[in-house]
């Protein structure tokens, strides 16, 4: 719906179009409404981008481009194009969340009444895919991870004493997790949390870092411009994620393309594949237990980083666009 705002949907959307263009493939994204706070993901982009938020104008643009395959990143964008795309269109619905939390909110009811409909329902994980298609009788489920935007030459040596959370500061990603973990993980000083992103509980994450007394080693770091992003990760021990609900994080591969080990809540087949140190959804005590195991080891940090890259491996760009052209090919078929 929202094409340019910071978000992971976001982020891979403009990643993917960039790989396919520069693959020679015509690509245009369509944003269904303006962005308040517009991000940039690409320097220069190779892609045409539209922000059309009239049906009249978004159909007479579709009809211009012509025929192709319309990827509809939501089940919000899936019934906003229903009816409106023109003939010669392979409609393709992407969804970017689990099937529990899918479940446990509208778009479950949604995806079985709109995707069977679609030539193509794509979801993150084999996991996902195959609780679709059994409990949403989807007969049309296909695999696609999240891709990375790049790959970096570079490992984090493991050394400096850091853990990293990157994400909005909003109630789902729930930080304060993740600053109860790292309280009562023992980590000694020097060791500090650094919170990469910003949002609406900026405030009261700080006021709950005090409470849990590591206010003087919860830093708090803003919003940081993509290309910074690969230093930061170089600069980490450890990535911590506490989310309530994902698809497949981003953060978790590019962690792991840096070699740095992750932990984080066991909350899809996403977050499975990407291969972190697994925590029960909401378990912070055990959570900040396998912290503690991390920061009192470099080599179980080196170990876990080494294996993190390796699987990170399948999540590189040219993989995933090979993927999305065998899918292509495929529903030409």
């Amino acid at each position: 719906m929202d094409a340019d705002t910071l978000g992971g949907i976001q982020q891979v959307t403009h990643t993917l179009a960039q790989g396919l263009a520069e693959r020679g493939h015509e690509v245009h994204v369509l944003g269904l409404q303006r962005s308040r706070s517009p991000f940039t993901y690409v320097d220069r982009p190779l892609y045409h981008r539209h922000v059309i938020e009239a049906d009249r104008r978004l159909r007479k643009l579709l009809v211009a481009i012509g025929p192709g395959y319309a990827i509809m990143t939501s089940p919000s964008v899936v019934i906003k194009l229903s009816g409106l795309l023109p003939a010669g269109f392979r409609p393709i619905g992407q969804y970017h969340g689990s099937y529990d939390h899918a479940r446990g909110c509208w778009h479950l009811g949604s995806i079985r009444k709109h995707y069977p409909k679609l030539d193509q329902a794509v979801f993150l994980s084999e996991d996902d895919a195959w609780r679709f298609s059994e409990h949403a009788l989807l007969p049309n489920t296909w695999t696609l991870p999240n891709p990375l935007a790049g790959w970096p030459e570079r490992m984090s040596t493991l050394d400096s004493p850091r853990v990293l959370g990157v994400g909005r500061l909003e109630g789902v990603k729930r930080f304060d997790r993740l600053i109860s973990a790292f309280a009562r993980s023992g980590a000694p000083w020097p060791w500090q949390l650094h919170l990469i992103g910003d949002g609406a509980e900026r405030e009261r994450l700080r006021a709950h870092a005090a409470r849990e007394g590591v206010d003087d080693r919860v830093v708090f770091r803003g919003l940081l411009p993509a290309a910074q992003l690969p230093a930061e990760y170089l600069n980490a021990a450890i990535l911590g994620l506490t989310s309530e609900h994902e698809g497949l994080p981003i953060v978790l591969l590019e962690a792991g393309a840096h070699g740095v080990p992750s932990v984080a809540f066991d909350v899809s087949g996403g977050v499975r594949s990407a291969g972190p140190v697994l925590v029960p959804p909401g378990d912070v005590d055990t959570f900040a237990a396998e912290l503690a195991r991390l920061v009192s080891s470099v080599d179980e940090r080196r170990r876990l980083g080494a294996a993190a890259r390796a699987r990170a491996e399948a999540f590189r760009l040219d993989h995933v666009l090979d993927r999305w052209e065998r899918l292509f090919a495929h529903i030409r078929r």
